[in-house]
């Protein structure tokens, strides 16, 4: 695993050690970024799930400005720090060891607001929805946000829900990548329907 592009282009990342964590592997993860970027102009990410913290770090070294990494495991958190000091990156970076849940609450309480989110569960939860339903219910989303959903190939999520629409969707062998767009319904768009029309 390496950083595929940007400021920290070609430097090695570390995988989490044992069998837990199915990192994104580099073809999937350049794929991924030619769909939602391939290059950012500011912005804040959350790597939720994040592993290794590669989507992230991905995502720090193509423009972002900041990107917030949650993981349940201490190995995780232990690897991300690594990757981050190995890429030079970590001024930019928040590492978290938190339950997704419990961090969205939290991350919700500082006021943070996303631009970019990595979701990345462990195939056996298929909650992905369910998670960014959360998101827009904490106001954890700035309008237009982009929202990378990684997935089992076999299970199928709605192309739309809630504010919440899949502009793109692509699979590589058994791992599936949506990508949705949050488009939440404004104050004014609520009046202006709300007028007879002539």
């Amino acid at each position: 695993m390496r950083v595929v592009s940007g400021s920290a282009k070609g430097r090695p990342l570390k995988a989490v050690p044992g069998t837990g964590t199915r990192p994104t592997t580099d073809k999937v993860k350049e794929a991924l970024f030619s769909m939602i970027g391939p290059y950012f102009d500011g912005g804040t990410a959350l790597d939720l799930f994040a592993g290794s913290g590669g989507l992230g770090i991905e995502a720090l070294s193509r423009g972002v400005d900041k990107a917030v990494f949650v993981d349940l495991e201490p190995k995780s958190i232990e690897t991300i720090r690594a990757n981050l000091k190995a890429t030079k990156l970590e001024d930019q970076a928040a590492v978290y060891r938190n339950d997704a849940g419990r961090a969205l609450k939290a991350l919700a309480k500082r006021g943070t607001r996303f631009d970019l989110v990595f979701l990345d569960p462990p195939y056996r939860m298929k909650n992905g929805d369910e998670l960014m339903q959360t998101m827009h219910d904490l106001e954890l989303l700035e309008p237009e946000a982009t929202i990378v959903l990684e997935y089992e190939s076999k299970y199928e999520y709605p192309e739309q829900f809630g504010p919440f629409e899949q502009t793109r969707k692509s699979v590589y062998g058994e791992t599936a990548v949506s990508i949705y767009r949050y488009e939440p319904e404004t104050k004014e768009d609520i009046t202006e329907e709300a007028q007879p029309h002539d």
